[in-house]
Formats: structure tokens, C-alpha cells, sequence
């Protein structure tokens, strides 16, 4: 009698085991399936490679150095795999860029003749290398155009701690576009420092975070804006500028969203400027149907030191 309570005591304990086991391995199984059937996005941030060239040749990414070494950029973010590429152009212009595709991929298009210097871009030298290296259909569109200068936040309360943290963005990022024109800073550094999780977090705080902290002012008469939200409560003049940012950005992820529902990809990538990178990968984090990547996972860079040390702007006293 104690012989059979006792196996049955332990039958009954290695069935409770057997079937947490059980749970585990499915609950696992389950996981793993919902994080396969996520899609991945990796956002690659660009300060803009047809602004490098100031007419002088080292400046010239059509030059041997600066081709070599946006070789080498391209062989890194290749590694990625994506099965889709996107690139900051309106889908207004698709049929356009699927010309221009077309020509490239067979040989044919000179980058060299494209109007006002735009064969420099990283449109066709990162998106459309890419492509065709992966023979991937042409770059789809996914830019919603809309112009705002930082310039354009100029008065208010609280606009000196909007103005610290946009100068300490200016002091760390113009420096190494000056450096990359003048052959010092690689281009592949150049777009990795670019997409490092400190600048990147320092652009998205200074346009989507600091200007918040402004009330109780105006808009300057010429700083350039085409985005027309309608009427400004000059009360909250900062908040209104993230909007007018941030509108932009949402138009931008719904033309993602949809582009890439359309070619059922499953690794996306998508090349911007450099401050959509944050705001972009915000969006896209809360999405469950997709899993971020971020660029700096392929961009190792050992130039780090040419980023200034993190300064955060005081919250003003009330």
C-alpha cells in the first residue's frame, strides 16, 4: 500500500512536470513562430551624400576614394538581406524611378548626367547598387514631401533650451560632414556615426522632444514651411512645431506600411535622412507586425570619437 501511494505520488509529479515541460516548449514554439511572422524593418539614416560635394573633387563621391568606400557601405548594409528596398521619393514619382531603374540595371544609365547633381544621392548609389546587386524589383517610394527649417522656431518661452540642444546637435554633426568633404572621415563612418543610437537619439530629441518645452511665441516670417496645419495656437508654438514634423513622419510611415503590404516583404529597408531614423523606429516599435532592426547592428564604426559626449539642456525653472 505505501509502495503504490508513493508511485503514485510520484506518477503524479512527473505527469505535473512532464506538462510544464509541455507548456514551456509551446509557449517557446509560439513565440519563435509570432517573432518569424513579424516583418523586419531596418531604417538606414543618410545625411545626404549629394550635400557632401562643395565643387571641390575630394568632395566628389564620383571620385575612385569616396566610390570605394561607399562600396564598402553597401557590403555591410547587403548583409541585412532586405527582399525590399525603400527610398525617400513621393509615389507620385514611381513610374519615374522605375525608368530610371530599369536603365540602371542594364547598364545603361549614366549617373553622371542626371540633372543638378542628383546621380550623388543615396538614392541610386546605395538603393539602386543594392537592388540590382540583390535583383530586387526598382525602390519603392515612400516619401510624403513637406519642408520645415529648424529656423522657423525663433521666439517663445523657454526657446534658449530648444536653441542649446539644436546647437549641440550642430556642433556634433557639422563637423563630420566637413570632415567627410575633406577625406578625413570615410564616408562608411560618415553614415555609421550618422545612424549610431547617440546621434540618432539626439536628432529625434532635438525636433520631436525640446520644442515642446517653447510657449508664448511666434513662427519667424522666413523660415521656410510648406506644411499648412492650419491655424497656430502661438500658445503652444512649440508643440505645433513638432506637429508640422511629425505630420510628415506619419504620412511617410502609412506610405511604408502600404508598400511594403503590396510586395509582402519580410526584410524592408528603408533609406531617409537621418532625422527620420528615430521618429520612424518609434512608430514601427509599438507595431506588433514588426520587429526593428537598427542600422547600427551592420554599421560598426571604430570613429566614435568624433562624437561630442552627451550635453542635456536644463529644463528651465518655472
Amino acid at each position: 500500500m505505501i509502495l503504490y501511494q508513493l508511485q503514485s505520488r510520484i506518477t503524479k509529479k512527473f505527469i505535473g512536470l512532464l506538462s510544464l515541460i509541455m507548456l514551456l516548449l509551446c509557449t517557446g514554439a509560439i513565440a519563435q513562430n509570432g517573432k518569424q511572422d513579424r516583418t523586419e524593418i531596418m531604417v538606414v539614416g543618410f545625411a545626404h551624400l549629394a550635400g557632401i560635394y562643395n565643387k571641390e573633387p575630394q568632395s566628389d563621391v564620383f571620385n575612385p576614394k569616396k566610390q570605394a568606400e561607399i562600396a564598402k557601405l553597401r557590403e555591410h548594409l547587403l548583409k541585412f538581406r532586405p527582399d525590399a528596398i525603400m527610398i525617400e521619393a513621393e509615389p507620385s514619382e514611381q513610374g519615374r524611378i522605375d525608368s530610371l531603374y530599369a536603365l540602371y540595371r542594364d547598364g545603361k544609365l549614366d549617373l553622371t548626367t542626371l540633372p543638378s547633381g542628383t546621380g550623388r544621392s543615396e538614392r541610386y548609389q546605395v538603393a539602386f547598387a543594392m537592388a540590382k546587386q540583390l535583383q530586387l524589383p526598382s525602390p519603392s517610394c515612400i516619401d510624403y514631401y513637406a519642408s520645415t527649417s529648424q529656423s522657423l522656431l525663433s521666439t517663445g518661452d523657454g526657446i534658449d533650451y530648444f536653441n542649446k540642444g539644436l546647437k549641440e546637435m550642430q556642433i556634433t554633426s557639422r563637423p563630420l560632414q566637413r570632415m567627410a568633404q575633406h577625406d578625413s572621415l570615410s564616408i562608411y563612418d560618415y553614415i555609421a556615426l550618422a545612424n549610431h543610437p547617440d546621434l540618432v537619439a539626439m536628432s529625434h530629441r532635438v525636433v520631436f522632444n525640446n520644442p515642446a518645452m517653447v510657449t508664448n511665441g511666434t513662427f519667424s516670417a522666413t523660415g521656410p514651411n510648406t506644411n499648412d496645419l492650419g491655424k497656430v495656437d502661438t500658445a503652444y508654438i512649440g508643440a505645433h512645431y513638432i506637429t508640422l514634423f511629425y505630420n510628415r513622419n506619419l504620412k511617410i510611415y502609412s506610405n511604408i506600411l502600404r508598400a511594403q503590404h503590396k510586395t509582402k516583404a519580410k526584410r524592408v529597408m528603408v533609406i531617409l535622412g537621418q532625422t527620420h531614423v528615430g521618429v520612424q523606429q518609434e512608430l514601427f516599435a509599438v507595431n506588433p507586425n514588426y520587429h526593428v532592426v537598427p542600422a547600427a547592428t551592420y554599421l560598426k564604426t571604430k570613429a566614435t570619437k568624433y562624437l561630442k559626449p552627451r550635453k542635456a539642456a536644463a529644463t528651465p525653472a518655472s
